[in-house]
């Protein structure tokens, strides 16, 4: 099976490159040479890979610069998403498109399921929401994975940070107020390599649509930086305190959703896949930084 994944240094991208191996070829593309606001580069990028299925994992996830910048987090997000949907497509190909909760408001008491009304609080947001859009309106035989809290031992991200800010502080406040669940991004690529394996397999009979995709379990940003810290100290790593706090405490340009929280109970009765649950994956990270250190 031979993948084509739209943008490289992503984290996303990043797992599923490291994911390839035992009859899987992961080719990940990104700018210049595979551009999502070009769509000449994307089919050019499809024809030489020469790809099964198409896995768009490029995004504009600067959350608060979008909030200034909303006309490139909607060219790539929204128009860049149908680009993609569309030229897969053209070359008869399914497309599999990561999302976000963000399309959320995060107002609603329990889980999200995918049937629930969306309602995004800021541009980024509204971008993946329209790109969401763009992609079942571009390509019927598209599968629209909505993941959250994304982290792994690749680029920046929240763990990376708190073990970053522990090395020099005794006490982190950390919000403690917005529920959702960390999803260790090999976990995602696990995901999306069963989901692409099911689309080879069924053809025009693979169960396509939209489906919530996220570790097991949940957790708050304060709760996900004490088992960080815990389990970093463990290690023999860094390590501090941390103090929950409220949103109101934390301003920031773009609203975060206070419930992020998705039911993946659909996602796991139509690929029979569950994603670890989330602590595990903590675990797991810390310890492929320490093997990389």
């Amino acid at each position: 099976m031979r993948l084509l994944v739209t943008g490289r240094e992503g984290q996303v991208a990043q797992a599923l490159l490291g994911a390839a191996g035992e009859g899987v070829e992961v080719s990940a593309i990104g700018r210049p040479a595979l551009d999502l606001t070009d769509r000449a580069s994307i089919d050019a990028a499809i024809a030489g890979v020469r790809p099964d299925v198409v896995v768009n994992a490029a995004a504009y996830t600067a959350v608060d610069k979008a909030e200034g910048d909303e006309a490139a987090a909607f060219a790539i997000n929204a128009q860049g998403a149908g680009n993609v949907a569309a030229a897969a497509a053209e070359a008869g190909l399914p497309v599999i498109h990561i999302s976000t909760d963000y399309v959320f408001s995060g107002d609603k008491a329990g889980p999200y399921v995918e049937t629930d009304a969306t309602g995004p609080k800021g541009v980024y947001g509204r971008s993946k929401l329209v790109g969401e859009e763009a992609v079942a309106r571009a390509n019927p035989s598209h599968v629209i994975l909505r993941t959250a809290w994304v982290y792994g031992p690749y680029g920046n991200n929240f763990l990376k940070t708190m073990l970053r800010l522990a090395s020099d502080r005794d006490t982190l406040r950390v919000v403690g107020d917005q529920h959702g669940t960390p999803t260790y991004a090999p976990d995602i690529a696990a995901g999306i390599l069963t989901v692409a394996r099911s689309l080879v397999d069924r053809g025009e009979d693979a169960p396509f649509g939209t489906y919530h995709m996220v570790a097991d379990g949940e957790t708050t940003w304060a709760g996900f930086a004490a088992e960080i810290l815990a389990r970093s100290a463990e290690l023999g790593g860094a390590s501090a305190r941390v103090e929950a706090i409220g949103t109101a405490d934390y301003p920031t340009p773009a609203a975060r959703p206070a419930n992020s929280r998705l039911d993946t109970a659909k996602f796991r009765s139509a690929f029979d896949h569950a994603l670890p649950d989330w602590q595990s994956g903590v675990v797991r990270c810390l310890a492929a930084l320490r093997a990389a250190a």
